[in-house]
């Protein structure tokens, strides 16, 4: 069986207020220190923490310009379990009394991942997660998971054995944080892993290799495609998957 999840541009930085393709300067690993909610992160570029000495000059030529896929997926998942959001994905604005991370934006609250005062430049940019932005993310997540759901039930199994991440984006993805944030159903860790350009190295079989090309033809052949929209469930996996981790 097979499915397409409408996850929408979040987890490519799109829609998010300090979002960004992944690049040279954007966050891509976070930590959050669950006492403090004091940030620490990883631009790509540079091999070093953000409170490690010599971050600045490493990531000197770059600056920190914005968060990408993987930083959003860690951010989240690490808010969530320092505590400044709840299951429902509300920023606790009752944390602003014990750390100026946590601020006021209107009539909720939002997380300042990095502050532009502490920039390389006096006009570097400030970095924060806003309460759309989880939002944003919420929804991107619950629709995969929701869609990995569909798919279990059309097999009739609640668990799932092994998980494989595809593509660019998913070489990046910690499995540890993609689990706590409910974008993947539950599964041991260790049978989590990254395949890389799977689509690409399907080509080259099929290219390379007459019997690779029948092997895919014969499989292309037996699975049955779920269209997520039409299923009467969907919606209802997805309402639920909403909530951390899900």
């Amino acid at each position: 069986v097979a499915a397409s999840s409408p996850t929408g541009p979040a987890f490519e930085g799109a829609e998010i207020s300090g979002g960004q393709r992944a690049a040279p300067g954007a966050i891509e690993r976070v930590r959050i220190d669950p006492d403090t909610l004091e940030p620490k992160y990883r631009v790509i570029g540079s091999e070093l923490w953000s409170d490690e000495p010599g971050f600045l000059e490493s990531v000197q030529a770059t600056g920190v310009t914005g968060i990408c896929g993987s930083g959003i997926i860690e951010v989240v998942a690490e808010m969530y379990l320092a505590g400044i959001i709840s299951e429902d994905g509300v920023i606790d604005g009752g944390l602003s009394a014990r750390s100026p991370r946590v601020t006021a934006n209107g009539r909720t609250f939002s997380y300042v991942l990095k502050d532009g005062s502490a920039a390389l430049t006096e006009d570097g940019p400030k970095i924060t997660i806003t309460q759309t932005d989880v939002r944003a993310i919420q929804l991107a997540k619950a629709a995969l998971y929701a869609g990995t759901k569909l798919l279990m039930e059309k097999q009739n199994t609640e668990h799932v054995d092994r998980i494989h991440f595809a593509g660019a984006f998913g070489s990046f993805i910690d499995p540890k944080y993609a689990m706590v944030l409910g974008l993947i159903p539950d599964c041991d860790l260790d049978k989590v892993s990254a395949v890389g350009n799977a689509a690409g190295a399907g080509a080259r079989m099929a290219l390379l290799n007459r019997g690779y090309r029948r092997e895919i033809e014969d499989t292309v052949s037996k699975i049955e495609k779920i269209e997520t929209a039409l299923e009467p469930k969907f919606q209802e996996h997805l309402v639920y998957a909403m909530a951390l981790p899900n």
